[in-house]
């Protein structure tokens, strides 16, 4: 995989993950190791870059097609391509979970892969983590379709001018499909939690919990819905609006300052 030239703003999709709880949806949350390139020691959603291989036009897709995702998030059909399979790709790497279904089935009454967790699967997933595999060429071995039905947009968010590592990331959101479950497999992670976006959100104003702003946004808008199904429901109409936020110095804190006038308090990690 090649990498950005400095200053580039390289394309990103992270994913939602839900389920419901006993006090309302929950989402799957992963704390980054300390040390890590980006976001170390922060809370965030499975997700990451676009891989050279996101773009390949022979994998089986289920669901709405790619031109239709260029108009929901924005950008052209090979970029929305790219985004769907990212999504689709790094939510397997990173949580085991994994948005796809037999080829055959077509349409949208095709089925679900219910387990991915054995140990030939987990050969999969490791492969695919070390780019030695794509997610195109897994599904193709195991004839199944990638279910871009089962992804929802939900934000679009660009990293400011002037970070080390900037990223143009769009956000989904997507149940997790039954008989699968998500696990801290890829080794970017020292915790790994479901939890309501309530709860999340007290633990980063209480400083236990750093979190980027993105992330803290789109947990105060999934705290607005009262199940799973209607966070999926919600999600915005297309096509996305793109935020990018600027950075001010208080007295009280760093502020990120959303185009709106929204002000997210930044907490950043304990000292190791």
């Amino acid at each position: 995989m090649s990498s950005p030239a400095p200053g580039a703003v390289r394309p990103a999709a992270t994913v939602l993950l839900l389920r419901d709880g006993a006090e309302g949806p929950e989402v799957y949350l992963l704390r980054r190791t300390r040390g890590m390139p980006f976001a170390g020691g922060m809370s965030a959603y499975p997700g990451g870059g676009v891989d050279d291989r996101d773009g390949d036009t022979e994998l089986a897709w289920v669901g709405p097609a790619p031109a239709e995702w260029a108009e929901s998030l924005g950008g052209d059909e090979r970029l929305a391509r790219e985004l769907v399979c990212a999504a689709v790709r790094e939510t397997f790497e990173e949580a085991g979970v994994l948005l796809a279904g037999p080829a055959a089935g077509g349409g949208g009454t095709a089925g679900l892969v219910d387990d991915v967790s054995g140990e030939e699967w987990e050969r999969e997933r490791r492969a695919l983590l070390a780019h030695e595999l794509s997610l195109s060429e897994l599904l193709a071995r195991r004839d199944l379709a990638l279910r871009a039905d089962l992804l929802r947009p939900f934000a679009h968010w660009i990293t400011p001018p002037g970070e080390g590592r900037r990223y143009d990331t769009r956000f989904f959101a997507a149940l997790v499909p039954a008989g699968q479950e998500a696990r801290d497999v890829s080794g970017e992670a020292d915790e790994a939690v479901w939890t309501t976006p309530a709860a999340a959100l007290t633990e980063h104003r209480a400083g236990t919990r750093p979190m980027l702003p993105p992330t803290i946004h789109t947990l105060e808008q999934l705290a607005a819905f009262p199940d799973a199904a209607s966070a999926l429901a919600g999600s915005p109409p297309a096509p996305l609006e793109p935020i990018m936020p600027t950075f001010a110095e208080e007295p009280g804190g760093r502020f990120a300052v959303l185009p709106d006038g929204t002000r997210i308090r930044m907490v950043l990690p304990l000292p190791a």
